[in-house]
């Protein structure tokens, strides 16, 4: 074989120069809708426009999650995490919407005992503004007062009776109102209360929760609806408190000493 036609063998002097790859990158803010108290939740990163490949296009999708205790700055709501997606990129800041909430592992299983009855329901809902959700409900049964036997374990058609209740409470509360209002329910624990109270007359439950939402299907994007999710978390900022009457003349001063005669 003649020198130089082996194309294997690398030419001299032909090292790859190594970039860092952060330098083609740009960070954005995330923002969460201002019903919660932190509406910037922390930063993402994405490779600069380049050509007809916009940096936006990169960012839109985006699934962000985030506890409830970080977002409400309350670690006893630490058990339940919301997910939002990436809807709209507006300057440095990208915009996001819901996307879902969950359970933690450990929270689920912390409830899980023995000598109760587990009972679950799930079903289908639409909204006012036609998000489509499946909610998933838990509870547990629970001793009746003044009860001596040790174990509060509910009967089968009791258990059908509770569920369909669950369906029915699940369906009137999502069904009535619009995404976010549904998502302050669930932060408020509304549902769960409420499933409790009705069902006492079958059986008293405990621990009752909306463990899961998930999204099936969002309506067509509407620039108007998220800017007008976002526009709570300027009137929910800190601006200190209010400046109350200055006592002292018209122009509002007061000297500090007595004027020397």
């Amino acid at each position: 074989m003649a020198l130089g036609k082996n194309k294997r063998r690398p030419k001299k002097g032909s090292k790859k120069r190594i970039v860092d790859p952060f330098t083609r990158k740009d960070w954005y803010e995330v923002k969460v809708p201002g019903i919660f108290k932190v509406t910037n939740i922390g930063k993402t990163f994405v490779n600069q426009t380049s050509g007809k490949i916009l940096a936006s296009d990169g960012l839109k999708g985006r699934v962000f999650r985030c506890s409830l205790g970080d977002l409400n700055k309350d670690e006893a709501r630490a058990y339940r995490t919301i997910n939002f997606i990436a809807e709209d990129v507006q300057g440095r800041e990208v915009l996001t919407n819901f996307y879902g909430m969950n359970f933690t592992s450990d929270m689920l299983k912390s409830l899980v005992r023995k000598w109760q009855t587990t009972i679950e329901a799930f079903v289908d809902v639409k909204t006012t503004d036609g998000y489509s959700l499946r909610l998933f409900a838990l509870g547990f049964t629970k001793k009746r007062s003044n009860q001596r036997k040790l174990t509060s374990y509910a009967q089968s058609s009791q258990v059908r009776q509770i569920r369909a209740k669950m369906v029915e409470i699940m369906t009137r509360e999502a069904t009535t109102t619009d995404l976010k209002n549904l998502f302050q329910k669930f932060v408020a624990e509304s549902i769960g209360k409420s499933i409790e109270s009705e069902t006492e007359g079958i059986y008293p439950l405990q621990n009752v929760y909306v463990v899961k939402a998930k999204i099936l299907k969002r309506p067509k994007f509407d620039p108007y609806k998220l800017a007008d999710l976002h526009v709570e978390s300027a009137t929910n900022e800190d601006v200190g408190e209010e400046v109350g009457e200055v006592k002292g003349d018209a122009d509002g001063y007061e000297p500090e000493h007595a004027p020397v005669q």
